[in-house]
């Protein structure tokens, strides 16, 4: 069970960052009707209820108030605007006084079987991610909060930090420069380290490309959906993780040891595919794994149907000119790699296939950016929706 013992908001120190809006990109409209992203970190605390509340719960607000005044989008609002409205792009849009939600609560649920590799019930996690809030319609836009926090005591066991964010805000590389920030900035109590280690976010709009890119997706149908609703007044809301699921979760480990034993395998099996990966070795293992536990728990021994192993990459140094590794928002797209269940179950196409879709691409330029646009509108139209 859960029980929240405080829910308020987290907004920058004042006057430190003005109003300010950041423009949307194509790498972050596509990602507009996306679903919340959800994630949860454990950090083991035997400590009391009492100690947390004195000791962990203020330093967590004050560095988490200073990361925001460097991260300004994280405590903004996404402004998406009607039909109507479409001379006016979506935006992420900060005014003095935006805050973020930041919900504290307290959990009975066994620690340890949360922080386990064994399976677990996917429901007993869904309370433990914050959600992201009403979206408020104004007369002319939607305004839909972009993040939000959540943390949680399990008393004398350990603490979660779950958070959600709107994907349009920000993919995993700004997210996890975010975090770190955050970490940096809560055990040395000042931002002293991230401005010397010249680690701040770049704001920014570097990637250049055709406005009519950014036309094609916010007049996407499920778009129209959102303007739809907008017109009959209706109410719109992000999804939210909610009610029971027979799903569970476990984890698997793949330790150094073994992936380095398979690298050298595939090298004497397959010296002309050149360097691997330890995430193509991953990739590839866990999508053989999966090709054969469907044909036996589906039956599908006779069939050879397609399947499909998506990842997505990030662009920013394959880009030419490459883009700062801190460049802020999105620059991320998918990579497909399709091939038949029955080579899936071989022990060398898989990987010679996966290989060839996550290798860095070599053209330059321009044509980096083409076969990007290219792969990633290919892999909207094989799913055949916006997201």
């Amino acid at each position: 069970m859960l029980t929240v013992v405080e829910s308020c908001r987290i907004s920058p120190p004042p006057a430190t960052v003005g109003n300010r809006s950041l423009p949307l990109t194509f790498f972050d409209n596509m990602f507009l009707l996306h679903f919340p992203i959800n994630q949860l970190f454990f950090y083991e605390f035997p400590h009391s209820k009492p100690h947390f509340m004195q000791a962990i719960v203020p330093n967590l607000k004050q560095s988490l108030s200073i990361t925001l005044q460097h991260f300004f989008p994280f405590t903004s609002n996404l402004i998406a605007f009607p039909s109507n409205h479409h001379s006016r792009k979506p935006e992420i849009c900060y005014v003095e006084g935006d805050s973020v939600s930041f919900i504290l609560a307290e959990c009975d649920l066994d620690f340890k079987d949360l922080i386990g590799y064994h399976p677990r019930a996917c429901h007993k996690f869904y309370q433990l991610v914050p959600p992201l809030g009403c979206a408020v319609k104004g007369s002319e836009f939607l305004t839909i909060p972009p993040f939000a926090v959540q943390v949680t005591l399990f008393e004398n066991s350990g603490v979660s930090i779950g958070i959600t964010n709107h994907h349009v805000l920000c993919d995993a590389s700004t997210k996890y420069d975010f975090l770190k920030a955050w970490t940096s900035i809560a055990r040395h109590g000042t931002d002293g380290l991230l401005l010397a280690d010249q680690a701040l976010p770049v704001f920014d709009r570097l990637v250049q490309y055709p406005e009519s890119l950014d036309k094609m997706f916010v007049n996407q149908p499920l778009v129209a959906t959102l303007n739809l609703e907008y017109q009959l007044n209706l109410e719109y809301q992000p999804p939210e993780l909610v009610g029971s699921s027979y799903k569970v979760r476990a984890t698997f480990i793949l330790i150094k040891e073994k992936i380095n034993l398979i690298k050298k395998w595939i090298a004497t099996e397959l010296p002309a595919l050149g360097y691997v990966s330890s995430f193509s070795i991953a990739c590839a293992y866990v999508w053989s794994c999966i090709a054969k536990s469907r044909v036996e728990i589906e039956n599908l021994k006779s069939q050879d149907e397609l399947e499909r192993f998506v990842c997505l990459a990030n662009f920013r140094s394959r880009m030419d000119p490459p883009l700062p590794p801190t460049y802020f928002g999105n620059c991320v797209g998918p990579c497909v790699a399709i091939s038949k269940s029955t080579l899936l179950q071989g022990r060398l196409y898989r990987l010679s296939n996966l290989g060839t879709s996550l290798g860095p691409p070599k053209n330059k330029g321009l044509q980096v950016l083409k076969k990007i646009i290219y792969t990633i509108c290919m892999y909207y139209a094989q799913i055949n929706t916006f997201i």
